[in-house]
């Protein structure tokens, strides 16, 4: 990894763990998706605001590593102000950059690049693209208001 990579994951993952983006529990929002990796015990609620196929307002709530928590973050800000179709494909994409060594860096958020670190280390992918992953197969099916 090289050291440009490395302080990027250090500073992504540190910040956004340290201060998530819109951390906290949504009871009124219009769906809630369920993150959980059973082999680690990481739990996220993912608290989404969809209207007239645009997602409004991203919160979430739980635990994790600190992996799992920034990447989560880092999701809330992206989907916020997406249409459904918008954030299934940005779902796709972060978890195709995380996991795939080919996947091409064109156009991709700063916040994106950071977790491609994961690749190094195979025990965390699952870290970083749990919330991802559950939201994506929720969009998937058909998230209406």
């Amino acid at each position: 990894m090289n050291e440009r990579l490395k302080q990027l994951y250090k500073t992504v993952i540190l910040a956004h763990n340290k201060d998530p983006f819109h951390y906290e529990k949504k009871e009124a929002a219009t769906h809630r998706v369920e993150a959980y990796n059973s082999l680690c015990g990481d739990k996220f609620q993912v608290f989404l605001e969809v209207e007239d196929d645009q997602i409004r307002q991203v919160h979430f709530h739980g635990y994790g590593c600190a992996i799992s928590k920034a990447a989560t973050s880092v999701l809330a800000m992206q989907l916020e102000g997406k249409t459904v179709q918008e954030a299934t494909a940005l779902c796709a994409q972060f978890q195709r950059l995380v996991t795939d060594d080919s996947a091409e860096m064109v156009d991709v958020p700063e916040d994106f690049e950071a977790f491609t670190a994961a690749r190094d280390f195979p025990g965390r992918l699952t870290c970083a693209t749990l919330s991802w992953e559950a939201v994506e197969e929720f969009l998937k099916k058909g998230a209406t208001d």
